[in-house]
């Protein structure tokens, strides 16, 4: 099938204002060949229109979702901040030229502040911009970085001269930045407004507030947002005009994601159980997508700072997990520092741990047993052998050993003190695992607590951990599957390189009180 004309209004197709009746999609359709025409002409309220097709000698129409126009499509790698940090350090750099004496000053602050205002959310997307909105904050994260410097300049310099004429070159930074500021919020609203750029967006419901919100993205350009349309549950009937065009259900949105080139996914209302709109929202299709959501308790404010709105409806980004990208190359990086130095520094122990294992239970030290990985890639995991199984299918099957009496003391200890799992900095050193992450488990309890737990399968999106959230929170063992995979999930979802860092603290403390299985 041709691509269909988008409204850009370019020649190869008809665009009618004109409603399909449920279920008549032709074969191999064909495009009407008509003059140019642009939807621009429509009312600014009017929903996207669906296409008029010819099958041969018959008519009927389609429901098709918004196609981004070849315009549209070279613009979505674009970003606000892609002007605003530029104008912004241009503004905070600009006073050496008045004076190049406190240069390094200068730098140090410029750099601070575009730090502070990157971690502070001053170069996220935003629907409504007002620099007004933004002021506080701005002038807050710049006089921390100038005090900041200035403590340290004082201390380097000594001299009360120097330290003044440094805080009168920031001043000229500090009335640099307001203007700055104004004029990349201006420039990108120009933008927006002219449809020079602009972005896809989907709403993923169908009550009243997401039909207000479709409409305030229909006639008002200037929050940078081209309505794609509407997904939505079945119940839910989408038979009034602004109520379309409907161009799918919550389980095919990451196909529609793709389809449309959406960039923007914003929850509004939709009568759909949570857990059937996290299986949506979490599909790995979106990672690269922003998500917001109206709250449902929109009179209460829900955040300080600076709240973002499209007309007078709030809504509210949601953090997606931080899965890739330089922070996570951060992640395998201290990986692969860690489970090489612990292997040195532990080895004394792990000689011990093999010696003991050899004198309790015979030959074979190390047991290797299937596990799963990240997205379901099994792989062979190591550790010291505390009892031995019957056969394979016992050691792939049975839960819990733990209480088996076929566990010596010495097994019983190690198990005791997670010291049977120090081969897997094995495993972590080549890349089968993490060191922090969600436990790793058997495929035959994988198939099944996927089946009876739909949040667990969600685990495997990261590799799986030697410790983990999960465990140093005590569930471990015979513990309820259903908290693992919260606990798991929660993890993923609040990923950050510190939240690692608390979970070895708790786990060391783990070991030495002896808080294993």
């Amino acid at each position: 099938m041709p691509r269909p004309s988008t409204d850009d209004g370019t020649p190869g197709s008809e665009i009618f204002d004109w409603w399909a009746p449920s279920g008549e999609t032709p074969l191999d359709p064909v495009l009407v060949p008509a003059p140019r025409r642009s939807l621009e002409r429509r009312g600014p309220d009017e929903p996207p229109t669906e296409r008029l097709i010819f099958d041969g000698n018959s008519r009927s129409t389609v429901v098709l979702p918004y196609i981004p126009s070849a315009k549209a499509s070279r613009t979505r790698p674009l970003r606000a901040w892609m002007l605003a940090l530029p104008i912004d350090l241009a503004a905070l750099l600009a006073p050496i030229t008045w004076s190049q004496q406190y240069w390094k000053g200068t730098v140090t602050v410029a750099l601070l502040t575009i730090g502070a205002f990157s971690i502070g959310g001053l170069y996220r997307a935003r629907r409504h911009l007002s620099v007004l909105d933004e002021l506080p904050s701005l002038y807050y994260r710049f006089l921390a970085a100038t005090a900041a410097v200035a403590i340290v300049v004082a201390a380097r310099h000594g001299s009360i001269n120097y330290v003044d004429g440094f805080l009168r070159v920031a001043a000229i930074s500090a009335v640099l930045i307001l203007p700055a500021r104004a004029l990349s919020r201006a420039a990108v609203l120009l933008a927006r407004r002219k449809r020079w750029v602009e972005h896809s967006a989907i709403i993923l419901g169908g009550g009243p507030i997401a039909i207000e919100l479709a409409r305030l993205l229909r006639r008002y350009p200037q929050y940078g947002l081209r309505f794609a349309g509407f997904v939505d549950v079945p119940q839910t009937a989408h038979d009034k005009r602004e109520m379309k065009p409907l161009i799918g259900e919550p389980e095919q949105l990451e196909e529609l994601v793709r389809y449309t080139e959406c960039d923007v996914v914003i929850i509004a209302d939709i009568d759909c159980a949570e857990s059937r709109l996290l299986r949506a929202v979490r599909a790995p299709g979106l990672k690269n997508t922003d998500l917001w959501m109206v709250p449902r308790l929109r009179e209460f404010p829900g955040s300080t700072g600076s709240p973002d709105h499209i007309g007078a409806i709030p809504v509210v980004p949601l953090r997606q997990p931080t899965l890739s990208g330089p922070k996570w190359a951060i992640k395998r990086t201290t990986d692969i520092i860690f489970s090489s130095i612990a292997l040195i520094l532990l080895s004394p122990i792990m000689l011990v741990c093999a010696i003991g294992t050899r004198l309790e239970g015979g030959k074979g030290i190390i047991f290797r047993q299937q596990r799963i990985g990240r997205y379901g890639k099994p792989f062979d995991v190591m550790k010291f052998r505390s009892m031995r199984p019957v056969d394979d299918a016992e050691s792939q099957t049975n839960w819990n050993i733990g209480h088996d009496p076929r566990v010596g003391p010495f097994g019983r200890f190690m198990r005791r003190t997670s010291l049977d799992e120090l081969p897997q900095l094995w495993n972590i050193l080549r890349g089968d695992m993490t060191v922090v992450g969600p436990r790793p488990e058997r495929p035959y309890f994988v198939d099944r607590f996927s089946v009876d737990f739909p949040e667990y399968a969600m685990r495997h999106r990261v590799p799986v951990g030697l410790t983990g959230l999960a465990q140093v929170s005590g569930l471990r063992g015979d513990t309820p599957i259903s908290d693992r995979a919260r606990f798991d999930n929660y993890y993923i979802e609040n990923w950050s390189l510190w939240l690692d860092v608390k979970v070895i603290l708790r786990t060391v403390g783990e070991v030495f009180r002896g808080g294993g299985r």
